[in-house]
């Protein structure tokens, strides 16, 4: 192996491992709040569940690996998949904001701790 291709591989690994232990610790919380077990196959449904004026992937698209697009300001979005965008599911508090912020956009409410939970284990398979 050479070394730049090493390198990126442990970039890689450790990109990981701080998406696995932000979203494991997030999920143990939504647990003690009585929900779970949690589904990536909920959280697909989720994501293109109408239940106000738009779906998830009204903006952030349906395929998680590519980019969206804000519906009202334009504004890019980075995809939400960890897999291209290693920025994502790494700050627990940001992500608290992101379901605010985005649940009550889209759906007019605050979203569950199982919706959470199945949000995030959908997010994180991707």
């Amino acid at each position: 192996m050479k070394l730049p291709t090493a390198v990126l591989l442990l970039a890689g690994l450790s990109a990981a491992s701080a998406h696995a232990g932000v979203v494991d610790d997030l999920l143990q919380g939504y647990r003690t709040q009585g929900a779970g077990p949690f589904s990536a196959e909920a959280g697909a449904a989720l994501w293109t569940r109408s239940g106000g004026a738009q779906t998830c992937a009204t903006c952030h698209d349906s395929k998680l690996r590519v980019s969206g697009k804000h519906v009202k300001t334009g504004k890019a979005i980075e995809p939400m998949a960890p897999s291209v965008n290693a920025k994502r599911l790494t700050d627990a508090a940001f992500i608290e904001k992101w379901f605010k912020r985005n649940c009550d956009s889209a759906w007019g409410r605050a979203c569950t701790a199982q919706e959470k939970g199945d949000f995030l284990t959908y997010i994180r398979n991707q």
